[in-house]
C-alpha cells in the first residue's frame, strides 16, 4: 500500500527527464497512452475516440484511495466498485491505497495518465476535489475524472463529473430498526464533523426512528474529523456511559464504533459497508453504498464512446433506493422477521415515491420549524443540501 506511492517517484522524475529530449518528444504518446498538453484539440479527439469500444484498446481506469481498501467503511465501499468493473471486457482497473489529500495526490493522477495510460480517473476521497482533481483536469482536458460527491458545479473543467449515493434513506430504515430495538428510547451518534452530510445522516436516521416511537432521543458527540480512532472510541464509552442502547455512526471507517460499541454491550448501527463480522451480537444494519451499480454504468457509457466532454455523460450522478445506489447491511440476530419485513414494506414504499424522508412538519432541536407542513422533498431535492441543523429530539451542536 504505502510502499506502491513512493515507487511512483523516481519513475516521474525519470519521465521528467525523458521530457527535456527530443527523441522523447517524438515517442512519448507510444508508450503513455495520452497528451498532457490542455491546448491539444487533436489529442483529445483522440482520447474521446479512444475510450470507445471502436478503438479496440482498453479503458484504463485509476481508482485513488486515501486510506487502505479494507477499512471496513468509506473505502472499502468504492473498493467494491472498482472490484466489479475488473471482469469486464475491455477495462483495464488500477488502484492506489492511502494517498493523502494533499499534492501528493495530484502526483499519482498525473503518474496515472503518463506512466499507465489511464484515460478515467475516479478519485474517491472528499478532499482530493478542490484543489486537487480541479488542477490536474485542466491540465489533461482529454481524461475524465470522476469524482465521488456533490462537489461539481457549472463553469467547472468539461472533464470532471461528480457522483454520489444519497443515504438519507437508509438511514431513515436504519433509524426505525434502531428505534424497535431500543428499549430505552435513547440513541447515540459519532459523527466526524457537523457538515451538511453528516447533519443530514443525523437527521434521517433520528426522522426513522421517530417514525415509529416518537419519544426517541439521540444525543450526538462530533469528533472534529473523518479518521481520528482514539476520539472515536471516547466518543462511544461517553454515548454508553450516558445510557444508550443503540449508536450509530458517520466517520470514514465505522470500526472503531462498532467494535467499542460491541465491547460495551451496545447495539450498533453502521455506514458505508457491511461491518457485521465485527459485531456479531450487537450489530443491527447499516447502510451501504452501491458504488458497483454506478461504477457499472459510467463502463457502459464509456464503452459507447460517451464521455463528460461530449455530453454524454451527465456531470452529476445522484441517487438513492430507487436507483439501487444505497442497500442495507446485514441484519444482525437483534432484528426479528417482523422488523425485516417491516424493513422491506417501508423501503418499497419509498422506492416508488409515496413516502418521502423529509415530510414536513418538521423542527429542529431549538423548536423552529425547517420545513412546513404538507411540504415534503426527495432526497436529490438541492434544497436539502441547505440543511445545517439538528433535528427534534437530538442534542448536540452544529458549529
Amino acid at each position: 500500500m504505502g510502499t506502491n506511492r513512493y515507487i511512483y517517484v523516481p519513475r516521474r522524475q525519470v519521465i521528467r527527464g525523458l521530457l527535456a529530449t527530443a527523441a522523447f518528444g517524438a515517442t512519448s504518446k507510444l508508450w503513455t497512452g495520452c497528451s498532457s498538453s490542455p491546448s491539444n484539440t487533436a489529442s483529445t479527439e483522440g482520447a474521446t475516440t479512444g475510450t470507445g469500444a471502436s478503438s479496440g484498446k482498453p479503458i484504463t481506469i485509476g481508482f485513488i484511495y486515501n486510506a487502505p481498501k479494507d477499512d471496513y467503511g468509506w473505502n472499502q465501499a468504492q473498493a467494491r466498485g472498482a472490484e466489479a468493473i475488473k471482469t469486464i471486457p475491455g477495462i483495464k482497473v488500477i488502484e492506489q491505497e492511502s494517498v493523502p489529500e494533499t499534492k501528493e495526490v495530484q502526483e499519482v493522477m498525473r503518474n496515472m495518465i503518463d506512466q499507465d495510460g489511464a484515460t478515467v480517473l475516479v478519485p474517491t476521497s472528499f478532499g482530493y476535489f478542490d484543489p486537487h482533481v480541479l488542477e490536474v483536469a485542466k491540465d489533461y482536458p482529454e481524461v475524465q475524472f470522476f469524482h465521488s460527491g456533490t462537489l461539481w458545479k457549472e463553469g467547472m473543467p468539461k472533464n470532471v463529473g461528480s457522483y454520489f449515493a444519497l443515504i438519507d434513506e437508509g438511514q431513515y430504515l436504519a433509524g426505525r430498526i434502531a428505534a424497535k430495538v431500543s428499549k430505552t428510547g435513547k440513541i447515540g451518534f459519532v459523527g466526524a464533523k457537523p457538515i451538511n452530510p453528516v447533519l443530514r445522516n443525523i437527521n434521517s436516521f433520528m426522522l426513522g426512528a421517530r417514525s415509529v416511537k416518537p419519544d426517541t432521543k439521540m444525543q450526538v458527540i462530533f469528533t472534529g474529523d473523518w479518521s481520528l480512532p482514539v476520539k472515536e472510541a471516547e466518543a462511544t464509552n461517553s454515548l454508553a456511559d450516558q445510557g444508550v442502547d443503540v449508536i450509530a455512526v458517520h466517520v470514514d471507517s465505522p470500526k472503531v464504533v462498532i467494535e467499542t460499541a460491541e465491547k460495551r454491550g451496545v447495539f450498533s448501527s453502521g455506514f458505508h459497508s457491511d461491518q457485521s463480522a465485527l459485531a456479531p451480537k450487537g450489530y443491527l444494519t447499516g447502510t451501504m453504498y452501491n458504488w458497483p451499480t454506478i461504477q457499472k454504468q459510467y463502463v457502459e457509457w464509456l464503452q459507447a464512446g460517451k464521455t463528460l466532454m461530449n455530453g454524454g455523460i451527465p456531470h452529476q450522478v445522484l441517487g438513492g433506493i430507487a436507483e439501487d445506489y444505497i442497500s442495507m447491511a446485514t441484519f444482525g440476530p437483534a432484528v426479528t422477521d417482523a422488523m425485516k419485513q417491516d424493513l422491506e414494506t417501508t423501503k418499497e414504499k419509498i422506492a416508488k415515491g409515496s413516502l418521502k424522508v423529509y415530510t414536513g412538519a418538521i423542527e429542529d432541536n431549538t423548536g423552529k420549524t425547517r420545513i412546513p407542513a404538507g411540504k415534503a422533498y426527495a432526497v436529490t431535492a438541492p434544497e436539502l443540501t441547505q440543511i445545517d441543523w439538528l433535528a427534534e429530539g437530538v442534542s448536540g451542536k452544529t458549529s
